[in-house]
């Protein structure tokens, strides 16, 4: 088996293009928002950011860095948390020279006209709600992983994208990764010959989550703000700083940490959505008062005829493995090889594609008007497999998806 001529192949290359633009990586069709952004492609853009905690940070990093070469400002920034909007806001004057405006209510952000684009890196609660928010304003998004934690919001903001042409990019940043990419072009080299499992496993011995909240008052708080449609409750910072750990806010480790390989899954192997999905977990070693399992296991059947496994456990240190099994050899995702069911095999190492950057890819495709890298049809591919492995998780029964209904159902 000779991986690396198989990824050198002309013919291949085409096929994988072919395969990514039917999928959605292709030219916004032409309409008056395309022509205005090539008329305007030395115009300024402008971008608020919607959350700016440790995620929202970390992308703001990423947005500041190219902010010279790619032409882009941050004008707005929004949190709900003064700490952090300060922070943010004293960051931006700093490295820009520019003060941008704050807020703690996004709807405030989203109406200001100067506003292009944003990004969404808030609690995954909101996520559907602001993303939905911000596309009936006309703004482009990035919006973190998970796209959503409900299926409603899902089909709501897909469809928004669409019909308004916006650019939304996901934030499962291994479709810019060439790793990942040359991974794929071996699975559609034909090297692995059927497939029949894509398993992970991650393990972390730490009470993740776990944050402080003695920095946290109710009085620098707009805590309706953070509440958005949740039933009122009496403020609690450890809600806010470890909304991870509760039912309220997050679906817990399928949409925390399973999205990104989910997204993996359909990346290399090129599969779309899933079947059904069942799942099992408990809280067995962190008993520190969150709702959410330490130790899960979900199992979700695709149509292009696999199974994908993923487990997680907070309590072990081994580690984290990702494989992809086939009748002619396996596929290693952590140690980058490929092996060979032949005996005497050795692993063979995969050939990677350029890296990308995410941010510079999603701040290129506001002027191009190209569907970015993690295009909103792959969140809401990565949405859905996540939203039913957590109902699975949730009611104890199996979920089925159908993709022309767009509907989860037990069964």
């Amino acid at each position: 088996m000779k991986t690396p001529s198989l990824l050198n192949d002309p013919s291949l290359n085409r096929r994988l293009f072919l395969q990514r633009a039917s999928a959605g990586v292709a030219v916004i069709g032409a309409s008056p928002w395309l022509a205005r952004a090539a008329a305007g492609a030395n115009e300024r853009i402008n971008i608020g950011c919607i959350g700016t905690g440790g995620r929202a940070s970390a992308l703001m990093g990423e947005i500041l860095a190219l902010a010279g070469a790619q032409n882009v400002r941050i004008v707005a920034v929004c949190d709900v948390w003064q700490k952090n909007l300060q922070a943010a806001a004293a960051r931006v004057k700093q490295k820009l020279g520019e003060e941008p405006k704050q807020f703690t209510r996004f709807a405030e952000l989203l109406a200001m006209k100067e506003v292009d684009a944003v990004t969404i890196a808030t609690p995954d609660f909101s996520h559907g709600a602001i993303l939905t928010a911000a596309l009936k304003a006309g703004k482009d998004v990035y919006i973190e992983k998970p796209m959503t934690i409900d299926l409603a919001s899902a089909n709501e903001a897909f469809d928004l994208a669409r019909a308004k042409q916006r650019v939304v990019q996901a934030g499962t940043q291994r479709r810019s990764d060439g790793k990942y990419l040359g991974a794929a072009k071996v699975l559609a080299s034909g090297a692995l010959g059927t497939v029949s499992r894509f398993s992970v496993e991650m393990n972390f011995n730490e009470s993740r989550w776990l944050r402080g909240t003695a920095d946290c008052k109710a009085a620098d708080v707009d805590w309706d703000a953070f509440l958005l449609d949740l039933p009122k409750r009496d403020f609690d910072p450890k809600l806010l700083r470890q909304w991870q750990l509760y039912r309220a806010t997050s679906n817990g480790l399928p949409g925390l940490w399973m999205t990104h390989f989910s997204d993996t899954a359909h990346l290399v192997t090129g599969a779309k959505y899933p079947t059904s999905a069942v799942a099992h977990g408990g809280i067995y070693v962190r008993k520190d008062g969150r709702e959410h399992t330490d130790t899960f296991v979900g199992l979700v059947d695709y149509p292009e005829g696999f199974l994908f496994s993923y487990a997680m456990g907070l309590g072990n240190a081994a580690g984290t493995h990702c494989t992809v099994h086939g009748t002619k050899a396996t596929l290693d995702l952590e140690k980058w090889t490929v092996m060979a069911e032949t005996k005497g095999a050795k692993p063979e190492p995969i050939a990677a594609e350029p890296n990308q950057s995410h941010m510079g890819n999603w701040l290129e495709c506001l002027r191009s008007r190209q569907r970015p890298n993690a295009d909103i049809q792959f969140g809401h591919q990565h949405a859905v497999a996540t939203i039913m492995t957590a109902r699975a998780l949730e009611t104890g029964r199996r979920q089925k998806y159908d993709p022309a209904t767009r509907a989860i159902t037990e069964g």
